[in-house]
């Protein structure tokens, strides 16, 4: 992944140092001697790959320096401005210009790797960021399929309701029409002057428009019969009860044993809970 960015930068800044070093010698050749333009070339190559360098060392330290940041871009315009004068005095200069910006782009493209280094992420750090980038996607997908599922369920529960609830109501709709034709048929048979003559033909012998009428049965809500409940017997004194034992109890010679005269109590329709017929059975037969 790292020569995908370095290698580019690479052959640009070659590209870059080569042209300009051509251009300088070229431009200023016919003006002084060849050795003196090569000095010139060499020393603005040799500056921006100085800075270039020295860049490159403090980024590899995990440091950054603005000066020498700004002193190699200085280098690289002015090896920018080498190109266009050249180009601007050349008899061709749409060519020249066309080839001035490589140092720039050399720049630029030593500014993208030193980006691409900051940024960059081991192997170890990537395959993590690629699991947990994996299990969102999984857990996206199993949260869309369960709302799909809910929302095909609920649909299918909706129609099974909705079907069930119109059958109800066609069955109350028929049933009620069938009442209604019943209840129709009732009373033309009540209103008729037939029903009249065939009930007193039937019934004690009355005249005719003394008949008592004859009422149609009730249709609609009506109130429970209530079941009548039986008053409950007075509860009996301590002193009648134990009258009654002692009259149960010596009814017979010997007397009656507690099991028998209790026996007896019940059967007469009396009424004690056991705890008082036991003490009223301890205090006679004391």
């Amino acid at each position: 992944m790292k020569a995908k960015t370095v290698l580019p930068a690479v052959a640009m800044t070659a590209v870059s140092m080569v042209l300009t070093l051509a251009v300088v010698v070229m431009w200023l050749g016919t003006a002084v001697p060849w050795v003196v333009a090569l000095v010139v070339g060499l020393g603005i190559d040799g500056g921006w790959l100085a800075t270039l360098a020295y860049e490159r060392r403090l980024a590899a330290q995990g440091d950054h320096s603005i000066p020498v940041t700004v002193v190699g871009w200085a280098f690289g315009a002015v090896a920018t401005g080498v190109l266009v004068a050249h180009a601007l005095t050349s008899s061709s200069p749409a060519a020249w210009l066309a080839v001035s910006w490589f140092p720039l782009a050399a720049k630029a493209l030593w500014l993208v790797h030193g980006l691409w280094e900051r940024t960059a992420l081991t192997p170890t750090a990537l395959e993590s960021i690629r699991g947990i980038q994996q299990e969102a996607r999984d857990e996206a997908a199993v949260a869309r399929a369960r709302l799909r599922s809910e929302a095909t369920t609920e649909e299918t529960r909706l129609t099974a309701v909705t079907g069930a609830g119109a059958r109800v109501a066609r069955v109350q709709a028929d049933t009620a029409k069938t009442l209604s034709k019943a209840w129709s048929t009732l009373e033309t048979t009540r209103a008729s002057d037939e029903t009249s003559k065939a009930l007193t033909s039937v019934t004690t012998p009355v005249t005719v428009g003394v008949t008592p009428r004859w009422e149609l049965p009730v249709w609609g809500p009506s109130e429970a019969v209530r079941t009548p409940t039986l008053e409950a017997a007075p509860a009996l004194t301590d002193d009648a009860l134990d009258a009654v034992v002692e009259e149960i109890r010596t009814s017979r010679t010997p007397p009656l044993s507690y099991r028998e005269m209790s026996a007896r109590f019940r059967a007469a329709g009396h009424s004690a809970s056991e705890l008082r017929l036991r003490a009223a059975w301890k205090r006679v037969a004391a």
